[in-house]
Formats: C-alpha cells, sequence, structure tokens
C-alpha cells in the first residue's frame, strides 16, 4: 500500500473512531438519555478517538518515508561486492542510480536484456526489499492506529474530561505549526546564508555589492573578464529598482483611487461587479501578462518612439514596468479598499457631521485610519513586483544593463536567480552560488521594508487607538 492510500485508508479509520468513540461514549454513560451526565460531550469523546487513531499514525508514517530510503540504500549497498561498495561515493551514486532505474524498469514490465547480471540481481533485491518496506510499514501503521483507539477508548468514564484532552492535543498541534513555520523560516535563511558565506569566499562582497558589470559566465580564456567571470551586482538591483519602481508608479495611484472609488463612491450594483472583475486580475498567471507585454505593449512602445524619434529597445524596462503595474492594481485595490472598508463608521459620520466634505472626509479621516492596512498593501505590491520574473523575461530581457532609462533593456535579480540555477549545474562554482547571494540581498532587502513599514504603522496608527 503506497503512501496516499495509506493516509486516505487513516481518515478512513478516523471517520469510523469518531463514530466509535460517540457511541463509546453513550454507552459509558448507560444510554443517549444520561449522556448530560458526561464531564464531556459525546462528540468531544469522538474527536478525541479520531484525533488518537490519525495523529500517532500519521507522526510514525512521516518518520518512516524520511529515513526509508536511507535505510534501504544502506541495505541494498551491503548486498554489493566489495568492490563496488569500495567505489567512490560519486561512482557508487550512479551505479544506485542505474539499480534503481533498472528496478522501476523491471516494476513497469520493460525488458532488461543487455544489462549486467550484478545489476539485474541488485535490482531484484531492491524490489524485495521495497515491497518488504511497504507490507510492514502498512501493518505497523494499522496497528498503532488501532492500537491508539483501543488504549483512548479504555480510559472512558463519566468523568474523563474528553474536552481537556482534545484541547491538549489541539494546543501541540497549533504549537507544532508554529514550530514548523519557524524552522522553515531558519531553514531557508541558514541555507541560503551558507552558500552565500561560500560564494563570498570566492568573490569578495565588495566587488559583488559595488560592482558594476554583471557577467557569471565562466570565461574560456584568461583574458577575458577577470578569467571567471564578474559578479557586481549594481546593474541587476538598478534593474529591479527600475522596473519596480516604473509597476509601482502605475499601481499604487490607480489601485488607490480604484479603492477609494469602489469603496466610498460607487453604488451597491457597481461594486458587485467591479471588484470580482478586479480580483479576476490578480488570478491571471504571469505568463499571460508576459505574452500581452512582449507581444503588445513592448512593440506600442517602440513603435511610439520612433513616432517621436526616441531609441526604444525591442525589451525595455517601461513594457515590463507598465504591465507588472497593471498586474499588481488588484493587490493594491482590493487590499486597500478593504483596510478603508474596515475604518468604524463613527470616525466618517462624525468627520461629516463637524460639516467636512466627502472628499475631505476621505483624506482627512479614512485615509490615515486605514494606513496600516494601505501600508501593507503597497507593501505586499512592491514585494510582489520585486519577485515577479516571467514578465521581466518575456518584455524586460536578460541584458544586466547599468541604465535609468526606462526605454532600455534591463534585467532583475530574480530573473538571474533562474538563469543562474536551470539546468545541471554545479554548486561548488562562484556561477551558481551566486544565485544564493542574491537570494541573500533579496531577503535583507525585504526585511528592510517590512521594518520600514511596521515604523510607519506604528507611528500614525496612535492616533486612532
Amino acid at each position: 500500500m503506497n503512501s496516499s492510500t495509506l493516509v486516505l485508508t487513516l481518515l478512513i479509520l478516523a471517520l469510523f473512531s469518531y463514530w466509535l468513540g460517540i457511541q463509546r461514549s453513550l454507552k459509558v454513560a448507560g444510554g443517549v438519555s444520561r449522556a448530560r451526565l458526561l464531564v464531556s460531550l459525546p462528540r468531544q469523546f469522538g474527536l478525541l478517538t479520531g484525533f488518537w487513531c490519525a495523529l500517532p499514525a500519521l507522526i510514525v508514517l512521516l518518520l518512516w518515508n524520511a529515513f526509508e530510503s536511507q535505510v534501504v540504500d544502506s541495505l541494498l549497498i551491503s548486498s554489493f561486492s566489495q568492490d563496488i561498495q569500495a567505489l567512490p561515493n560519486s561512482e557508487l551514486g550512479l551505479y544506485l542510480n542505474d539499480i534503481k532505474i533498472l528496478a522501476e524498469n523491471l516494476s513497469a514490465g520493460l525488458s532488461s536484456e543487455g544489462t549486467e547480471s550484478e545489476k539485474q540481481q541488485a535490482a531484484l533485491y531492491l524490489l524485495n526489499i521495497q515491497n518488504n518496506s511497504a507490507w510492514i510499514r502498512t501493518a505497523l501503521i494499522l496497528v498503532i492506529a488501532v492500537a491508539s483507539v483501543a488504549f483512548v477508548v479504555s480510559r472512558f468514564s463519566m468523568e474523563f474530561r474528553a474536552r481537556a484532552e482534545l484541547e491538549k492535543i489541539v494546543r501541540w498541534l497549533l504549537l507544532a505549526s508554529s514550530g514548523i513555520a519557524i524552522l522553515t523560516t531558519l531553514g531557508i535563511i541558514l541555507s541560503v546564508l551558507f552558500e552565500s558565506i561560500q560564494f563570498f569566499s570566492a568573490v569578495p562582497p565588495w566587488e559583488f555589492l559595488f560592482g558594476t558589470h554583471w557577467s557569471p559566465q565562466t570565461a574560456m580564456r584568461t583574458d577575458q573578464v577577470a578569467g571567471s567571470g564578474a559578479f557586481g551586482a549594481v546593474p541587476l538591483f538598478a534593474g529591479t529598482l527600475l522596473i519596480t519602481f516604473i509597476a509601482m508608479l502605475i499601481a499604487v495611484p490607480v489601485g488607490m483611487m480604484t479603492a477609494i472609488y469602489l469603496s466610498q463612491y460607487a453604488s451597491a450594483k457597481i461594486r458587485s461587479i467591479a471588484k470580482p472583475m478586479l480580483e479576476i486580475l490578480a488570478g491571471v498567471p504571469t505568463v499571460v501578462y508576459g505574452f500581452f507585454a512582449a507581444l503588445t505593449v513592448a512593440p506600442f512602445i517602440r513603435d511610439m518612439g520612433s513616432l517621436l524619434g526616441l531609441s526604444v529597445a525591442s525589451e525595455s524596462a517601461l513594457a515590463a514596468g507598465v504591465v507588472m503595474g497593471v498586474m499588481i492594481i488588484p493587490f493594491v485595490s482590493s487590499l486597500s479598499d478593504d483596510a478603508i472598508n474596515a475604518v468604524p463608521k463613527a470616525l466618517k459620520e462624525g468627520s461629516l457631521g463637524m460639516g467636512a466634505t466627502q472628499s475631505e472626509t476621505i483624506k482627512l479621516v479614512l485615509l490615515p485610519a486605514a494606513l496600516p492596512g494601505i501600508v501593507g498593501a503597497i507593501l505586499l505590491a512592491v514585494s510582489r513586483a520585486i519577485g515577479e520574473t516571467m514578465i521581466v523575461v518575456m518584455a524586460a530581457g536578460m541584458a544586466a544593463n547599468l541604465t535609468a532609462n526606462p526605454l532600455d533593456s534591463v534585467t532583475t535579480v530574480t530573473v538571474q536567480i533562474v538563469t543562474l540555477l536551470t539546468g545541471d549545474q554545479e554548486f561548488d562554482s562562484p556561477k551558481t552560488l551566486a544565485a544564493f547571494a542574491l537570494g541573500l540581498m533579496l531577503f535583507i532587502t525585504t526585511l528592510a521594508l517590512n521594518v520600514i513599514a511596521l515604523k510607519v504603522v506604528r507611528k500614525y496608527r496612535e492616533q486612532y487607538d
């Protein structure tokens, strides 16, 4: 039984355990009429039984899946001859990979003619180990589920506090979820930081942070760019900021005015039509925006530039920024609209009652009161713009040019990260490790934006607490 089928089986057993827990609690109470004498409700007994059925078994299943491959590999390696076991780790890994592929072909019924007999025997042994592992795992999980249900049901009594036990489980689940989120964040930071340190051990940090030439490709001759590429990231940061700035010039004013109109001026009918249509824009795939930018917006900007006598690149920062701004409008408008509507009506009515006009009320009361939500919307929009890749690839190009001219071709940090990590790469070369250094810089930039936003929110929120 594979893992997905096993999980589905556990869910079915958990539902059955929920029903069993209710029936067992009613039996302990002496019937439905006496259920009120129990310390906890029957459904709380059922929920507790369902949790006890699923959680221990799922934990064991996760641990089994986490360590199964290592155990199977060690058993398989121990069956090899001494000559094969003495191979270097890289060659031994390739040999294991060949056996695993052969085992998959054998399980699928494909022919293995022309393969070494030793590999065939190893593949058959691997299939046998995997089959036994699947059966043992299935039996162990089912036994744990049934034993857990039997244990918790045996504790049921008139004074058993099922609600308190259930709340303990839920509290531990919430704590585990929080811990997973924190550990995931720490893992991301440490992994990026570790690889970045390796990169900075090969490339000086000042060259990366202040260099104005980006050419990470390995040189073919020693007289080319430093013989091993140039890693000045200033053009990448400049391109990212330029495209983000253009996108914000489009998204923030249009999104804010849209939010103000929908929340304060639009009728209920117009709002019911316009707001869902705006939110649909947020669900359009970025590759569609990229096609629109490359096939429509970029040629239009180039043709308009030719009419005005301007030199416009076929792929320009302006085209990417405009389309990205259109894509981000729903983020700004929807979140700002929600923030404005969340302002207490008493503030608006008090302003109007004092003789202020509707526009004055919006400008002097509603927008300052909704500032925390608006700042959050803009911050989310900036983060979305900084992290966008597909539109930039299709509309702005991949040339790392240090320029402030929006009509030129530029690239961004995220595009270069994708480029550096595309295909088969060696993770011990500065070219590949540069992607992690760029990711670390993006993380620091986003953290700085968050700190600034929190300070702005704290400063202006105090007026309305």
